[in-house]
C-alpha cells in the first residue's frame, strides 16, 4: 500500500494536511466550529494589564485550537482517505495542495514585502 505512494502524491498530502490544518485552527470562515468549545476568560499580562481572551473550554476545545494537534489529525484523516476512497480524496487533497502551496508562497512574499518595506523606512530616517 505504501510502496505504491509516489513522492509527488506524499507532496501533495503533506501540502493538504498543512492547509487542511491551517483551516481548521485559523481561519476565519470556520471559527464557527470552534466557537463553541471556546471560552472567554480575564487574562493578566505582565505589565498589569486585563484582557478577555478566548481560550478552549474542553479538551475538544484545545484539538481545534492547536496547531500541532489538528495538524495530526489532519494528517490522519488525509492518508485514510487517500488509501480507503481515493476516488473522493484526491481531488481534495489536489485542491488543498495548491491551496497550502499558495498559503506559503504568499507568507514569503508578505515577509520580503514588509521588510522592504522595513528598509525603505530605515533608509528615508537615514537620508
Amino acid at each position: 500500500m505504501l510502496r505504491d505512494l509516489d513522492w509527488m502524491t506524499y507532496i501533495m498530502m503533506i501540502l493538504a494536511s498543512y492547509r487542511f490544518t491551517h483551516l481548521i485552527v485559523f481561519d476565519k470562515i470556520t471559527e464557527f466550529l470552534r466557537e463553541p468549545f471556546m471560552k472567554k476568560e480575564k487574562v493578566r499580562s505582565e505589565d498589569g494589564h486585563t484582557e478577555i481572551k478566548k481560550v478552549p473550554a474542553s479538551k475538544f476545545g484545545y484539538l481545534l485550537n492547536c496547531y500541532w494537534c489538528a495538524g495530526v489529525w489532519s494528517a490522519i484523516l488525509i492518508a485514510l482517505g487517500y488509501f480507503f476512497i481515493p476516488n473522493i480524496a484526491m481531488p481534495l487533497i489536489f485542491i488543498f495542495s495548491i491551496a497550502g502551496a499558495q498559503a506559503i508562497l504568499e507568507t514569503f512574499v508578505g515577509v520580503g514585502t514588509k521588510a522592504i518595506d522595513l528598509l525603505s523606512a530605515a533608509k528615508k530616517r537615514m537620508d
